[in-house]
Parts: C-alpha cells; structure tokens; sequence
C-alpha cells in the first residue's frame, strides 16, 4: 500500500510541537503533526499525523487521519481512517475507508448527494422502486 505520508506535498505544515488555533483556510494541502484548534480548517487536502491533534470541523476534499481529530469531518471527495487514528465528531463524505484499529464515536454519512439529505433520497429512492 502507498505510504500516504508521502503520498502528496503539503503546501502547508503545522509541524511537532507547534500549536496553532484559530481560523485556517489553505489552498492546498496541510500536514499537521502538532495541535490545531479553531472554528474551523476549509483546506483542499489534509493530513493529520500520528501526533497530529485536532479540534475543530474540518471541511475538505480529502482527509486521512492518523492522529485525533475532535469535531466534525465534511470531505467532498473521501476520508481515509488510519489504524491510530481516534475520532470523536460525525464524518460526511462519499467515500469512507475504515483501517482495523481506528476509534470512531460519530455519525457517518456516506453519499455523493451533498445537497440532498441522504434520509430524503434514500426514501424517494425506495417510493420511487414501488411505483
């Protein structure tokens, strides 16, 4: 499997021991290794690290969590849960992949309708199977 430490470069870095809070909107991609807390983290990509630690809702198109995160998770495109990853927050995205080891206490949302509440198109979806 690709190493997805490496598997793209951050433009941006909150590096070990560093701390950051506030608001964070990055065009790009972000690692963070040390702690971050805010409102919120818009970035087109982001990567939390094994000693990454974050409190805030994230909003992006890709997401892969190796440390904790601590709010809520909304990814355009997919989340990846790494097996040291420990999530406490809900996760809405149309693409979740689940490594054995993970912690998650949240609501998961999967679908590529983010417009649309998926309770409403799964049950238009089921009316429309009967008619």
């Amino acid at each position: 499997m690709q190493d997805p430490q490496r598997s793209e470069e951050a433009n941006s870095t909150i590096g070990l021991n560093s701390h950051f809070e506030g608001r964070f909107a990055v065009k790009g991609a972000i690692r963070i290794d040390g702690k971050f807390e805010g409102e919120a983290l818009i970035v087109d990509k982001v990567f939390i690290g094994p000693k990454g630690r974050v409190k805030t809702n994230i909003k992006a198109s890709s997401v892969v969590v190796e440390g904790i995160v601590i709010g809520n998770i909304h990814a355009t495109n997919r989340v990846l849960l790494l097996p040291t990853s420990r999530i406490l927050g809900d996760i809405q995205t149309p693409e979740l992949i689940i490594q054995n080891g993970t912690i998650l206490k949240g609501r998961c949302i999967i679908s590529h309708e983010s417009e649309q509440d998926a309770k409403e198109l799964i049950l238009n979806l089921y009316e429309q199977d009967e008619a």
